[in-house]
């Protein structure tokens, strides 16, 4: 009575299969997981690099605000930008509705990083205003 009950043996074989099945689902599952993880970390990374391309750049944030101030309308508007390494600070002692409107959508739709913002109405169409633009 030495030999091995082949009943026994085929048991065997079936709890091995029963739990490699089992652990092939789970790694699955691990893997779908992995597989979304990764998807969202490469959308981040993109967004990410994106917006480093936007914002990396002194030089180019510094002629963006200098090409907005050039336009027409606030080239006589008696606006004193002062340009610093790392900043820039925009003030004007008066301006009318209509410019102060237009200057304010130029900037507030473009990606500029407002450290402080500061608007006085001085009359019913009239404001002063101080801005200060950080790189």
């Amino acid at each position: 009575m030495n030999r091995i009950n082949p009943l026994y043996v085929g048991l065997l074989l079936l709890v091995v299969l029963a739990l490699s099945v089992f652990e092939l689902n789970s790694s699955k599952s691990e893997l779908y997981e992995a597989e979304a993880s990764y998807d969202k970390t490469a959308k981040l990374a993109v967004e990410l690099s994106e917006l480093k391309k936007l914002y990396a750049s002194q030089k180019n944030m510094q002629m963006k605000l200098k090409r907005i101030l050039a336009q027409n309308v606030l080239r006589n508007a008696g606006i004193v930008a002062s340009y610093k390494k790392s900043r820039a600070k925009i003030s004007a002692e008066t301006l009318d509705k209509t410019t102060l409107d237009f200057l304010m959508a130029k900037i507030l739709n473009s990606p500029f990083n407002i450290d402080s913002f500061e608007i006085r109405k001085l009359s019913e169409n009239k404001a002063s205003f101080k801005m200060e633009i950080k790189w």
